[in-house]
């Protein structure tokens, strides 16, 4: 074992922390029983600080601490632009698409499609996105952190992972389950400030290190001179990892894509800004996210460029980082730096910052999945008369059978090289068709029900040829090869000019009977939102201009 009892007493004393609060915040209060308002949107109460770490906690999962760490060690700094450009998504997000969410009133994001185009659009998406939560974001945080956890605790031979991931499945169900969005939400309060704290730990460590003399200032000096092709922010075509991130697409391409899709129209995160007190303390929250989305990087991408400059020194550390059959495992960077190099008590400390932010997405993604069960497939299609107690009860159930089945399907994935690109090529395949029937929703108010309904079942052939043609699996010249972004990129354009037409052939040149009528005044912002938002823009120029 690579942990001590004084490292697992850690780990247990923030496990009973977290379950209580989690159980305390969502206690019934006394002759009052819990609504569907109360669970699924923690009775619309959160504060700006808590909205803007639980987005952050949602977000920051294994996919991050482990996958994204394993492109830092493969590709380098550039990975980080899904992080960097998450922050200003993030500012678009709280100013032109939430005012108009919470105008509407919705506790869901396929609740909005019905309420512009019809309850048909709704429920496939709703189904959609069930099937996404548990068949790729679930099943996928599970088992990178049932990995993680048998590397740092175990000897990653792969013997824990199936204990690590019901472990991880029962205590985020623990709490969640029964305390909906709320327990959620403010446990995340907690969890972020462990992982921030916990991930910087990590990376003043291992850059100590690195060199030695030591010194964080040192370490960074010595691994800028022995891997500057790692702190390239725009690649060339002629770099390793321009499949994945190429070159400009990064700032004006496909990156938007994945960004607005994630941050704008995913239900697990768009609905902790839906439970706040207000529209301002809700975009409070969203600007507080995007200040600490800028700092991420340096704990999910530095450790893995450090590791990798450790990789390539040393002999014996090479030998951490290769397969049986001599291919490298870009995912074990993470796990490894803490298990070699953190000491007993701060290993504790670690291992509760990565549990915290695998249990939070997945409380997160579990809560999600109830949420649009309930309201979009439960109650309008099997019992229209629920009453709230039914609701929360379904919610908790559905919330149940979506986790066990994960659980189920997560050690069958195997080994997964740079598992977060894997996750981000494969969101793309759905992404840009959802994006373009939002988008042209909200902007666009002569878009009709029909377009949506077309755009949605053509985006995904279309997307396919992209994907899977240039794979050999077909032989024919048609099929362009195309990195993934840029895949995405012409996905959504098509998809809008499907929509486009139908919804000219559906409408001509008239307003869609449920278009959308913005006005200046719907999307006025706060001066503190306002100047939030050029600082991240100028700091943004800033770190692409010296790292271009």
């Amino acid at each position: 074992m690579n942990i001590s009892n004084i490292d697992f007493s850690i780990l247990i004393i923030y496990a009973v922390t977290i379950l209580s609060i989690g159980l305390y915040v969502s206690r019934t209060k006394k002759g009052k029983e819990k609504n569907s308002s109360d669970y699924f949107l923690a009775s619309k109460s959160l504060p700006w600080w808590a909205i803007g770490a639980s987005l952050i906690a949602a977000n920051i999962s294994a996919e991050q601490f482990i996958g994204m760490s394993g492109s830092g060690f493969a590709i380098g700094l550039a990975i980080a632009s899904y992080e960097f450009m998450a922050a200003l998504t993030l500012i678009i997000v709280g100013k032109y698409f939430l005012p108009i969410f919470i105008k509407k009133g919705i506790y869901t994001i396929p609740e909005f499609l019905e309420k512009r185009y019809n309850s048909n659009v709704k429920s496939v998406l709703a189904v959609f996105w069930i099937f996404l939560f548990v068949f790729v974001n679930l099943t996928s945080v599970l088992y990178l952190g049932g990995t993680a956890l048998d590397t740092i605790i175990g000897n990653g031979d792969g013997a824990l992972v199936l204990n690590s991931v019901i472990g991880l499945g029962l205590f985020a169900a623990a709490y969640s389950l029964w305390g909906g969005l709320s327990s959620v939400a403010w446990t995340d309060v907690i969890q972020v400030i462990l992982l921030v704290i916990g991930g910087l730990i990590t990376t003043i460590i291992a850059l100590n290190h690195i060199t030695e003399d030591g010194g964080i200032l040192n370490g960074l000096e010595h691994i800028f001179e022995k891997a500057p092709e790692k702190f390239n922010m725009i690649l060339n075509s002629e770099d390793e990892g321009y499949s994945d991130l190429p070159g400009i697409a990064v700032l004006v391409g496909g990156m938007w894509i994945a960004n607005l899709y994630y941050w704008g129209f995913n239900q697990y995160i768009i609905q902790r800004t839906l439970a706040a007190k207000s529209i301002a303390e809700s975009q409070k929250g969203i600007a507080f996210a995007a200040i600490l989305k800028m700092i991420i990087p340096i704990i999910v991408v530095l450790p893995g460029i450090i590791a990798y400059v450790m990789y390539s020194e040393n002999p014996e550390t090479a030998q951490a980082f290769t397969d049986t059959d001599g291919s490298l495992l870009n995912d074990k960077a993470y796990p490894w730096l803490i298990s070699s190099f953190i000491p007993t008590g701060l290993k504790g400390i670690i291992l509760a910052a990565l549990s915290a932010a695998i249990v939070s997405s997945l409380a997160s993604m579990i809560n999600s999945t109830s949420t649009i069960f309930t309201l979009d497939i439960y109650k309008p299609m099997v019992n229209k008369n629920a009453s709230e107690k039914n609701l929360v009860t379904v919610g908790r159930l559905s919330g149940l059978v979506a986790l066990i089945t994960a659980i189920i399907i997560a050690p069958v994935l195997g080994n997964i090289d740079q598992a977060f690109q894997f996750i981000q090529e494969w969101t793309g395949v759905v992404s840009p068709g959802i994006l373009a029937i939002f988008m042209l929703g909200l902007f666009w108010n002569k878009t009709s029900a029909r377009a949506a309904i077309i755009g949605a079942l053509c985006s995904i052939p279309i997307a396919l040829f992209f994907k899977v043609g240039p794979k050999g699996w077909i032989e024919s010249n048609l099929f362009p090869d195309l990195p993934f972004m840029h895949q995405m990129g012409l996905t959504f354009v098509i998809t809008s000019l499907i929509m486009i037409i139908i919804s000219y052939i559906n409408n001509g040149k008239n307003k869609d009977i449920k278009g959308i009528e913005l006005s200046k005044k719907l999307f006025k912002t706060s001066s503190g939102f306002n100047i939030t938002s050029i600082i991240i823009l100028l700091a943004l120029i800033f770190i692409y201009t010296i790292f271009w």
